[in-house]
Formats: C-alpha cells, sequence, structure tokens
C-alpha cells in the first residue's frame, strides 16, 4: 500500500465519521424536541389558581396537536397565582378569548396546557395573557371531599 492511497483512505474515513457524528447530532436534537434559540416563538403566559401536577417542559396542545410547551411556573406573590409561560410554534396567533386549562392526559398521566381557542377577531399579542383558564380537578381533594361531606347525609 502506498502513502498516497493510505492517506486518501485516513481522509474518507475521517469525513465518513464527521458525517456520522452529524448525523446523531441531528437525530439527537430532533428526538428531543429541541428548537433554535434564534426562531421567534410566540410566547403567551396564563394565570391559574393552582398548577398543582403541571411541570416545565409540559405540552401545550390545540385541538389535540402539539403546538409548544411550558417553559417555565412561577408564583405571583401579589395575587397568590400560578403564572404559566408558554413557548408556542411561531406562526400560531390566539384569539383574545383564548381558554387555556390544566389536563390530565389519561386517567392519572401527566398534566398538560389545552388551549381552546375562541371567536374573537383581535389576536394576543406575543407575550400576552390568556385571560380565561381554568385549574385542574384535583382528584384527592375531590375524595376526600365526598368521604367526609357524603357521609353527613
Amino acid at each position: 500500500m502506498t502513502a498516497g492511497t493510505r492517506s486518501s483512505n485516513s481522509f474518507a474515513l475521517g469525513l465518513l465519521m464527521v458525517v456520522g457524528l452529524g448525523c446523531l447530532a441531528w437525530l439527537a436534537l430532533r428526538l428531543g424536541d429541541w428548537h433554535s434559540p434564534f426562531a421567534r416563538h410566540y410566547e403567551l403566559n396564563a394565570r391559574f389558581a393552582s398548577a398543582s401536577g403541571l411541570r416545565e417542559g409540559a405540552f401545550v396542545e390545540i385541538a389535540g396537536v402539539r403546538v409548544g410547551s411550558v417553559t417555565s411556573i412561577a408564583l405571583d406573590p401579589a395575587r397568590f397565582e400560578s403564572v404559566v409561560a408558554m413557548r408556542l410554534l411561531p406562526g400560531l396567533r390566539l384569539p383574545s378569548d383564548a381558554i387555556a386549562s390544566i389536563r390530565t392526559s389519561g386517567l392519572i398521566g401527566e398534566k398538560y396546557v389545552r388551549i381552546t381557542p375562541g371567536g374573537a377577531t383581535d389576536m394576543l399579542p406575543p407575550g400576552g395573557e390568556i385571560l380565561d383558564t381554568e385549574s385542574s380537578i384535583n382528584i384527592e381533594e375531590l375524595i376526600s371531599k365526598y368521604i367526609f361531606e357524603g357521609g353527613d347525609k
């Protein structure tokens, strides 16, 4: 084997390794639902009386389609409400009378935010706030209420 053949084989093998690593990196980013930090997303907030069980990274859906994720959950100490920040798909715009509700996926599955668009003609601006919200149903509270209040009859 000559020195020229050996160096061309080494170059081809190196190029193949770089392409393979690039493909693996792309696949990892796609499967991890990673979005470019340079993309201009549609960010909205919603206030809930309780965001119990909802986590950062939970999905946001409209009409059964995942359109974003929860980016943060914080307490507003002045109003004692949960403020949920969401990042939605860039081209999406929601009417100002949209409703955000915290739902459970399945019987005991993870919590997510479901948005029901309204019929208003004016749209929520990026960084705006969904005013009409519904907190999740707490099964434990319902059971204890039924047991302790239902037994008095």
